[in-house]
């Protein structure tokens, strides 16, 4: 492993921070990559994106995330150097000659998202790991220039790291597996701006804990319940906030809005800003990637409120104005019943292929831990006195019982115009009866026939 290295800084700078209190900036390395221009575009993509119309204090962005995280990930390479030093190639302790490295994949792991970035992936068919590893590796930035002057194969090896290929697991998984500093830091600070106490655990424990071996990152017994906390934690602020259906309304009409104005751009000459016109046209590269942001989303939305397209103005007005669907939970059983719901939508006036939507939070990026069976993802394991390696949901009996559980719920969503309850001339017409008689206290239910 070469000793990759950095100019320390004559002074460090620290930046002050509502979740870790500050961040320590020691390399110049470190210090250029957040002047870069890259960079600085996280300031202007929010983290939860439409979150904040559920949580009005949710306006932080990436910028402070991948901070954060890049200060996690320092700590525990302060604590790895310190108790768990190697001593000798291949006793599976920390070799500090990979600090360096972790430290930048650590702040640059999200260096490719955009503007509302799963909605934005699934409709441009982009993806930010790989758009990441490509604004790292390609000579034209300014974040490539940067590492480069640290060695000229370092980009490589730190998009290595992101793409989860490097060879050695301790420093992939200190940024990348199910209890790493990035999930650590999300979870603090998404509480923290949505002003919940579900995201709420005992870090300093867990740092506390910590500690590497030959296969990754591990626990020791001792920090079982602090870890055991991290796992509850992150499993309420998935139900709380990440699948609050308001939020997922408000994302169904991002991504029908950006379908909508697809199709307007290729029928008709649709105001559009330059960046965004090239995925409407689907002939963008990573410039044209690097332009977008929230601001320049929501400008092109506010354009389109007067758009000729009336579906696409409406749409537009309802995300910008926060005019969310209405919902109801289905399960396998009441999905027959859609398509009889869809025609009544229709028969008010509205398309349904923009005003309803069936969406299921077990979909969410947000995985849950699952360290067995079908979509597994990796384990946490808690080492004993005597060096053996144990996984989590078997030491605990409060982890098990998450384990595999449904997590979330499948929604139908539709205009809320449809169940509404103010003393409106259409809440008499028998379209909207009909429709309301199938929807009771938030659940689709089937008409019961009674028995003679």
């Amino acid at each position: 492993m070469p000793n990759f290295h950095s100019n320390r800084l004559a002074k460090e700078v620290v930046l002050r921070d509502p979740v870790h209190e500050y961040i320590h900036i020691e390399d110049q390395v470190i210090l250029d990559i957040l002047k870069t221009k890259e960079f600085q575009r996280m300031r202007r993509i929010k983290q939860l994106g439409p979150i904040a119309y559920v949580f009005p204090g949710a306006t932080h962005t990436r910028f402070e995330h991948n901070l954060g995280v890049y200060e996690l990930t320092r700590r525990i390479c302060n604590i790895f150097a310190k108790k768990y030093p190697s001593r000798r190639s291949g006793d599976g302790l920390w070799d500090d000659n990979n600090r360096l490295l972790v430290e930048c994949a650590g702040l640059l792991h999200d260096i490719g998202h955009g503007p509302y970035s799963h909605t934005f992936e699934h409709l441009f068919g982009t993806d930010h790991e790989k758009i990441g590893q490509k604004i790292i590796m390609d000579p034209s930035t300014d974040i490539n220039r940067v590492l480069s002057q640290v060695s000229p194969n370092f980009p490589g090896l730190v998009a290595s790291v992101i793409a989860k290929t490097y060879p050695n697991p301790q420093v992939v998984k200190m940024i990348s597996s199910q209890a790493d500093a990035d999930r650590m830091d999300y979870l603090k600070r998404d509480a923290y701006f949505t002003g919940v106490t579900y995201g709420e655990f005992d870090l300093s424990r867990i740092l506390q804990e910590i500690r590497p071996y030959s296969d990754g990152i591990c626990f020791t017994m001792a920090g079982m319940h602090a870890v055991e906390d991290y796992i509850v934690s992150r499993y309420q602020m998935y139900q709380q906030v990440y699948f609050h259906r308001v939020g997922r309304s408000m994302e169904v009409i991002l991504q029908h809005l950006l379908e909508r104005a697809k199709i307007a751009y290729q029928q008709s000459n649709l105001p559009v800003t330059p960046s965004l016109a090239k995925f409407l046209a689907g002939n963008w590269d990573l410039t044209d990637y690097l332009k977008l942001d929230d601001g320049v989303m929501e400008t092109n939305f506010s354009m389109w409120t007067k758009s000729s397209d009336p579906i696409l103005a409406d749409l537009s007005k309802r995300y910008l104005f926060r005019q969310p669907l209405a919902s109801v939970c289905i399960d396998e059983e009441t999905k027959s019943l859609l398509p009889k719901l869809k025609t009544l939508i229709k028969q008010a006036g509205f398309d349904p292929n923009y005003y309803t939507d069936t969406n299921s939070a077990f979909d969410e990026p947000y995985d849950a831990y699952k360290p067995s069976g079908k979509n597994a993802n990796s384990q946490i394991e808690i080492m004993q006195n005597d060096g053996q390696l144990i996984e989590l949901s078997q030491l605990s009996p409060l982890v098990r019982s998450l384990n595999g559980t449904l997590q979330g719920d499948e929604r139908f969503f539709f205009p809320k115009v449809m169940m509404s309850n103010n003393l409106e001339p259409q809440i008499f017409d028998p379209l909207y009866q009909k429709f309301q008689r199938y929807v009771k206290n938030g659940t689709l239910r089937y008409i019961r026939k009674p028995k003679k």
